[in-house]
């Protein structure tokens, strides 16, 4: 296992840390291929060269997580001490003079690549990774051939299929350590660690159980980080081709999520955070979708369900606090680690599950078609989706799932390029109604503390027959870890709280058991930043993505007119045609479920 160091307060890598402000702070001024600079923030050499726009090779690196200096390409020349240097775990130091690009340099590049190919699996052409690859990027950038012979073949691993998630092959391991700190220093989940030693290292589960015998709870993360194939989303993208080339008299019917619209774009270049909204629709109806419909507007009935029922607990002395149920890999964590929770869980299904069911059930009813000849087609930012698709509680009386595929947002993107789509020169196009219909409330569901923010706009209205006395509910937004806040409500102080990523949520659930916490309603989000940073967004190497996704989310519903659940005039239509009321008992039986203890736990 890496040695990794947290800091208590957000459990972020030391070296964001160790960066202090620059207030008070002399200049250091350095040198980098005999070009002056300087800055005045200790920063390693690395990010000094980031900054300045001077190129240095990583493999082992991201902004996100803890330098650990494994893969050695970053490797550069200075004046103190005569040997080359890792770049991404060596200080920036006053005088320092740095050299990136001489033939020591980039001769120690090539070789140490060549190195990592003779272990490599470079089954590229079938490769998940094939085309967003770090290491065939840099093996493209410098020339490099496969000059050594396979004489370190190390694993001969068995694939690990088991999760209907992630896939995990060993053989393309290039040994960066990002999957292993993504689990434990991210997600505290430590369901992988480094075993062997040499080219004999791999990080493994352990007793070496298949994905699916261990707590892992889908999230992900590990599938983000990893720069090559080793592992991947469980992708849909061959089987989602086929059924759109052969549909046999099915109608296949799309739906995507709300942080799906803030990423889609990076996959053809454009900048986090930018809209495409119109472009991904245009995109889906391109590659023979029959139907667009928008998970933003479940998102809108969740609020009206979930709501309606925080407000049945408060009024009634249920279970408090009430957890919110959206995120997967939340309820995959409550299930395998803390069953004693479920109580707590509200019953509501998550916005995919709830759009699946009404798409089989209510739009297929009005349509006068079989709900088995629909076929459901989801986007998702995230990877356990695929894993909450399959789950019993969500399937048809005749067992089969109301979600049929489920695509990250990364798997959209494939599929558009596979199809030669001009992403780029698409004219938007809208969503399909009535289940196209949606408010900046249903948006906001992408960032952590938008199913809070959204659901306090509805049950504040609801509660006290008046808005809620601002929209833009600032305390719950951001990414500090755990967010805290208290709104007047009526009688009573409503209590909430917003946690976002596993590890943040462990330490909320043992201060929640050790009393410290007190709270009538909480958010949990398993990635950090909420659905924006799941696991099957794109990948990205900038340190501000995040954000931008944020604020493009933000943004959206600020330019909406209509920017609650309960004034969407389909969300009124469906409960006037179908529901009757939010908490009905046929509300109860498509849009609620139940959850299941699977810790093992006696």
């Amino acid at each position: 296992m890496l040695n990794l160091f947290f800091t208590e307060k957000n459990l972020i890598p030391n070296l964001l840390v160790r960066n202090f402000s620059s207030v008070g702070v002399k200049a250091i001024k350095f040198t980098i291929n005999n070009k002056k600079y300087e800055s005045t923030t200790a920063k390693t050499i690395l990010e000094a060269c980031r900054e300045n726009d001077v190129y240095v090779p990583t493999l082992c690196y991201h902004p996100m997580l803890e330098p650990v200096g494994k893969c050695r390409l970053c490797l550069v020349e200075t004046n103190q001490g005569g040997k080359m240097v890792p770049a991404c775990v060596t200080d920036l130091r006053d005088g320092i003079e740095i050299t990136t690009n001489s033939p020591r340099v980039v001769n120690s590049v090539k070789s140490n690549l060549s190195l990592i190919l003779a272990t490599h699996n470079q089954e590229c052409t079938s490769c998940e990774a094939n085309a967003r690859c770090e290491l065939q990027d840099l093996v493209y950038r410098y020339g490099v051939e496969d000059n050594f012979p396979k004489i370190f073949q190390k694993h001969h691993q068995t694939v690990d299929s088991s999760s209907p998630s992630i896939i995990r092959d060993m053989d393309k391991c290039v040994l960066c350590y990002r999957c292993v700190q993504a689990c434990s220093l991210l997600q505290g989940m430590d369901i992988l660690s480094m075993t062997g030693r040499g080219v004999h290292a791999v990080p493994k589960t352990a007793f070496d159980f298949p994905i699916t015998e261990t707590e892992c709870i889908n999230c992900g993360a590990c599938s983000f980080y990893c720069p090559v194939g080793a592992i991947s989303e469980h992708s849909a993208v061959r089987k989602t081709l086929n059924i759109l080339e052969n549909k046999e008299g099915k109608i296949v019917v799309f739906q995507t999520a709300p942080a799906t619209r803030v990423a889609i774009s990076e996959e053809f270049g454009m900048e986090p955070g930018d809209i495409s909204t119109g472009k991904m629709v245009a995109a889906i109806r391109e590659l023979g979708a029959d139907k667009v419909f928008d998970t933003n507007y479940s998102a809108d009935l969740t609020i009206m369900e979930e709501g309606s029922e925080l407000l049945h607990r408060v009024a009634n002395g249920g279970v408090l606090p009430m957890f919110t149920s959206c995120c997967p890999g939340w309820i995959n964590m409550v299930e395998k680690q803390y069953p004693e929770l479920i109580p707590n869980l509200s019953t509501c299904r998550s916005p995919q599950g709830m759009l699946s069911a009404v798409i089989k059930n209510y739009w297929a009813e009005k349509k006068g078609v079989k709900p088995e000849d629909v076929v459901v087609v989801s986007v998702m930012p995230c990877t356990a989706k695929k894993d909450e698709a399959i789950r019993e509680e969500l399937k048809t009386e005749s067992g089969v799932p109301e979600t049929d595929i489920v695509l990250t947002t990364r798997e959209l993107g494939r599929l558009i390029k596979l199809k030669k789509i001009s992403f780029l020169s698409l004219k938007d196009s809208e969503y399909d109604n009535p289940l196209g219909e949606s408010t900046g409330a249903g948006t906001i569901f992408g960032n952590t503390g938008g199913v809070m923010e959204a659901g306090l706009r509805t049950a504040y209205e609801l509660a006290l027959n008046k808005p809620m006395p601002t929209l833009n509910y600032t305390p719950v937004r951001g990414f500090k870890g755990i967010k805290e806040a208290e709104l007047p409500f009526g009688e009573i102080t409503l209590k909430v709280a917003v946690i976002h990523q596993a590890a943040n949520i462990k330490r909320y659930l043992k201060k929640m058991k050790n009393g410290e916490v007190d709270h009538h309603f909480v958010e949990f989000m398993i990635c950090k930043g909420g659905c924006i940073g799941g696991g099957g967004e794109p990948k990205s190497l900038t340190n501000d993505y995040l954000e931008r996704r944020m604020k493009g989310v933000y943004s959206i519903d600020e330019k909406l007119k209509i920017r609650k659940s309960h004034e969407n005039e389909s969300i009124k239509q469906i409960y006037k045609d179908f529901f009757g009321e939010p908490l009905s008992h046929k509300s109860h039986k498509l849009l609620h479920t139940h959850f299941t203890d699977r810790s093992g736990k006696k």
